[in-house]
């Protein structure tokens, strides 16, 4: 199956991922990699997953879970956004929610997923990322599968008290 890898499979979003999506969503720690800055209501997520039936062309993104094959459980999230299917190209961001899961390969092979579902079954030219300059992590993580930092958008992210540099990073399909 296209979504599924070795240790994870992505999954569409369901009416009981309420409460992971509302824990992801009022997360402080994580804002800043979601450029959220206020809480979400149970009422807004649940509309919001009543509407996650929307296909990727009507919506114009893709919200996935990140679950772990073994025990059924979601870890996190992966999206598609602003897809653009007039110039094949869409942004993608990922969060795996609790510090126990990273470092594990999860997010990389759910990357390495949903690009490959991006290009193959939605036909996308490139995907790019918006990532804080600090995030070493993400910059590392993305980088493994080939994208390029194109552009650096300076003093773009206010946190804790300082700004920093957002990197924009794109991957072209070959």
């Amino acid at each position: 199956m296209t979504l599924t890898g070795s240790h994870i499979y992505l999954r569409a979003l369901e009416p009981e991922d309420l409460d992971f999506i509302y824990q992801i969503e009022n997360d402080e720690s994580i804002w800043e990699v979601s450029n959220t800055q206020t809480p979400y209501s149970k009422f807004l997520i649940r509309q919001y997953l009543e509407n996650a039936h929307q296909d990727i062309y009507e919506a114009k993104q893709l919200r996935l879970a990140i679950c772990i094959k073994e025990s059924d459980t979601a870890i996190g999230l992966i999206d598609l956004f602003d897809f653009d299917p007039k110039n094949k190209r869409a942004g993608i961001g990922i969060v795996i929610q609790n510090d126990k899961d990273r470092s594990k390969g999860f997010g990389k092979e759910a990357l390495g997923l949903l690009i490959d579902y991006s290009f193959k079954q939605l036909q996308l030219h490139q995907l790019y990322a918006n990532i804080g300059s600090e995030n070493v992590s993400s910059l590392n993580l993305f980088t493994t599968f080939g994208f390029q930092k194109i552009g650096v958008k300076k003093d773009w992210i206010y946190i804790n008290n300082a700004f920093q540099d957002e990197l924009f990073v794109q991957l072209i399909n070959s």
